[in-house]
């Protein structure tokens, strides 16, 4: 034991002092390019053009921004059991409102008019919420209403329009579900109603009562709804939420969750409550969406060692999850000096050949990038390397690769500070398989060549790594598959 602590004392030396410069970086075999998510335009929600928005950008040196403006803003609220009918609804300017072919269209036309920097079209959608409480007891509370998702890469009209969340309009796809069985049983009294107007007296009378209320009854319950669910039955769990995401998955779109873990879901709405909680058991509940904000305007947990979202990674490792789940950094940009923050405060750093849309979009599916807190137009801290080598050093990945081994892995790591005037200290940890296995500290540029003596024949791992400087700028990349092979 003691002989492991020596060694690890001499790699942590070795790393801060610099002197391990064979390691072959990065920026040997991809280009660095940032990206912005979570952008929202004067379309929505937004307080900026999107060509006011695109003239920053290339004053920031960004490459690509991710347009993710609303797809529906809408809260509805009626009275039982006419709910649907004896309603206020309040809508606010979206995409849906507004048009998806107009939404995407302005993309379009954006991208002709500035073709050096890249526009990816999609949508911040929140599939539902329910209330609680009531008007009349002045305790009215929409709760779960800023749960988002953030949809990539959406670029037919017809992707949002057949969006499964409320209140998206008129639908036929949800005739057949469980919510809208009323629908078809109302026809037995408007039927008996019927027979009931052709006799005298009372019962005609009562005939037309029966009729008209059955009749508004029919029209509340309406079949022809955008999602299967609604707002007056209390949570309904992961299942809305799933439905988005296998729909997305089905259009050959990605989703990522929107800040999880935030604190800024309670408060007043007007004359209402708000209550979205922070919701980190999604990533495990849910099934087989692309990835998650690991970095936004809020501190995070899920993304520590052994928390969360290595919980999720070892889930695919041992091959209870189809996908592996990526981190990425957004922005939730409305304002720029909003809260502090400015275009490129957040960003995703892209691992690519070319800058180019469709390279963008495959380093994003297949998880070549690290998220990125700190402004970008500046100095920044830059992952030059993070790669693994089997020990015949014949094999080598990146990020969102796997690599077989026969033996003890080989992990080379490189930080440095672009603009740098000081050699400014930098922290970095190493995380393997849910393991803190190495906390290495010194000067930019930092170099860390580390042989973890770590080997499980037959069993899929994976490492990731953070690092930070006292200026409170975060990478968080993310893992690097190995599978051990198994021994003759």
């Amino acid at each position: 034991m003691k002989k492991g602590k020596d060694y690890l004392a001499l790699i942590l030396i070795v790393a801060a002092l610099g002197i391990h410069n064979k390691s072959f970086g990065l920026a040997d075999e991809f280009t660095q390019v940032a990206g912005i998510f979570d952008v929202h335009t004067n379309f929505s929600d937004g307080a900026h053009s999107l060509e006011s928005l695109i003239k920053l950008a290339e004053k920031r040196r960004l490459n690509v921004l991710f347009i993710n403006d609303h797809a529906c803003i809408v809260l509805e609220y009626g009275l039982r059991p006419l709910q649907n009918i004896l309603r206020k609804r309040v809508e606010k300017t979206s995409i849906m409102t507004q048009g998806a072919e107009n939404y995407l269209d302005m993309i379009k036309s954006e991208s002709k008019k500035y073709p050096e920097l890249i526009l990816i079209p999609g949508a911040e959608v929140s599939p539902f919420y329910y209330w609680r409480g009531h008007y009349l007891k002045k305790n009215l509370t929409v709760c779960d209403w800023e749960r988002h998702l953030l949809i990539i890469g959406a670029e037919d009209p017809e992707d949002y329009k057949k969006l499964p969340i409320l209140h998206n309009g008129l639908s036929t796809q949800y005739i057949f579900s469980l919510s809208s069985a009323w629908f078809f049983l109302l026809f037995i009294p408007i039927v008996v109603s019927l027979f009931m107007l052709k006799k005298k007296g009372i019962v005609r009378y009562s005939g037309i009562a029966v009729f008209v209320f059955s009749l508004l009854l029919l029209v509340n319950n309406h079949p022809f709804k955008s999602s299967p669910y609604d707002q007056y039955h209390g949570p309904q769990g992961i299942s809305p939420y799933q439905l988005l995401i296998d729909y997305v998955n089905s259009r050959g779109g990605m989703i990522f969750w929107n800040h999880p873990e935030t604190n800024s879901g309670r408060g007043k709405l007007g004359p209402i409550f708000k209550e979205t909680l922070p919701c980190p058991q999604v990533l495990i509940e849910s099934r087989d969406y692309t990835g998650f904000a690991a970095l936004y305007g809020e501190g995070i947990t899920i993304t520590e060692p052994g928390n969360i979202w290595d919980k999720v990674l070892k889930e695919y490792c041992q091959g209870q999850r189809a996908k592996p789940v990526w981190g990425i950094s957004t922005a939730d940009f409305h304002r720029e000096g909003e809260s502090g923050e400015k275009l490129g405060s957040y960003s995703t750093i892209f691992l690519v050949k070319n800058k180019k849309k469709e390279e963008i979009l495959d380093s994003l599916r297949k998880g070549r990038f690290y998220a990125y807190r700190g402004n970008i137009d500046s100095s920044r801290l830059i992952l030059e390397n993070f790669s693994i080598q089997d020990p015949e050093a014949s094999q080598r990945s990146v990020m969102g690769e796997e690599i077989f081994s026969r033996g003890y892995p080989r992990i080379s790591i490189r930080i440095n500070i672009s603009g740098l005037e000081k050699r400014d200290p930098l922290t970095v940890r190493l995380i393997r398989f849910g393991d803190l296995v190495g906390t290495f500290s010194g000067e930019a540029p930092l170099n860390i060549e580390f042989k973890d003596e770590f080997f499980s024949p037959g069993k899929k791992i994976y490492y990731r790594l953070d690092a930070r400087d006292k200026n409170g700028r975060i990478v968080v990349s993310n893992p690097v598959f190995v599978k051990f092979q198994p021994l003759n």
